[in-house]
């Protein structure tokens, strides 16, 4: 059985590491994937109440990422999910 020892130096640099990572997600504006909404800003964008954003949760219809305590949804998903349903 191999024992790693993560040290203080190494916590520090996954902190960082993860910390760009989630800015990288809010800030990169190249691409429809890398947009995120909370949501509240879905329910307003689909005019839905929270019970039926839980329940395309629920359903798998809106696959949300959970950051902290929030969830955050890709637009492009959401998107493709309205143009299905209106194609």
């Amino acid at each position: 059985m191999n024992i790693e020892i993560l040290t203080k130096a190494d916590l520090q640099t996954f902190k960082t590491e993860l910390l760009n990572d989630i800015k990288q997600l809010f800030t990169n504006k190249n691409s429809d994937n890398q947009k995120w909404l909370k949501g509240i800003d879905v329910r307003k964008l689909l005019n839905i109440s929270a019970g039926t954003l839980q329940n395309l949760r629920i359903n798998g219809t809106l696959n949300p990422s959970k950051i902290g305590g929030t969830l955050f949804y890709n637009k492009r998903e959401i998107e493709k999910m309205l143009e299905a349903n209106h194609g």
